[in-house]
């Protein structure tokens, strides 16, 4: 068995790797790849978070990403303000709202984590 793997790990003799323009296209392609299957979508993300959070206005329900569920009653340019019970606010940073929810939404499919 250790013959074998020795074998295999020299290879056939003569042949070397791929090199030039080769190794340069398969790398670009490579990268082209990686930006299509995950930075693209993940920028678009954040683009439509980002555009969320601009939105947010007084009276909207929202969920932290604590969990916690209240309605907007002040809008800041950093912090909101977030009604969850009465004479109960909490001050959030813009980033800790998870999402804007409607009257429809249900909160069965909100991921986990």
């Amino acid at each position: 068995m250790n013959v074998f793997t020795t074998l295999l790990a020299m290879g056939a003799p003569g042949q070397e790797g791929p090199s030039g323009p080769g190794m340069t296209m398969m790398m670009f392609l490579f990268l082209a790849i990686m930006y299509v299957m995950m930075i693209r979508p993940q920028m678009r993300k954040d683009k439509a978070r980002r555009a969320m959070l601009e939105t947010l206005k007084k009276g909207d329900k929202v969920l932290l990403s604590s969990g916690i569920i209240g309605q907007v009653v002040q809008v800041e340019d950093k912090v909101v303000k977030v009604k969850v019970a009465d004479n109960v606010r909490l001050e959030v940073v813009r980033g800790g709202i998870s999402m804007i929810l409607q009257e429809d939404d249900d909160l069965g499919d909100t991921p986990l984590a």
